[in-house]
């Protein structure tokens, strides 16, 4: 079992940076995929990155590629995600999730409870 919490959301300007946390509880965490998704209203929830146990491979979505960054430190149970040069468009609720699997992008199987992200033009 694995629980998350999101921190870290809040009201930017176009251009800005953000950083989201995630803590997770648990003496596992670093067996887990840790992924962020978003999801912006009216629309489904979408991958944005995902990270491996070990930290080592990292992999995001092609909208927020070169301008996200995902890391995690399994000495705190956390996993990160620097957002720079943000966009109207990146506006949503960021989800923490967590997955045993490795490489996964859908179908993950813990979840936090959101932190929303809303960026002003």
């Amino acid at each position: 079992q694995v629980q998350l919490v999101e921190s870290g959301g809040g009201l930017v300007q176009a251009g800005d940076s953000l950083r989201l946390s995630c803590a997770a509880s648990g003496r596992t965490f670093s067996t887990y995929t840790m992924g962020w998704f978003r999801q912006a209203p009216g629309k489904e929830r979408e991958f944005v990155a995902a990270i491996s146990w070990s930290g080592g491979i990292a992999y995001y979505s092609d909208s927020v590629k070169g301008r996200f960054t995902i890391s995690r430190d399994n000495a705190k149970n956390t996993v990160d995600l620097q957002m720079n040069s943000l966009r109207p468009e990146d506006t949503a609720v960021y989800y923490c999730a967590a997955d045993q699997r490795a490489y996964a992008k859908i179908g993950y199987e813990y979840w936090g409870q959101g932190t929303r992200v809303t960026v002003s033009s």
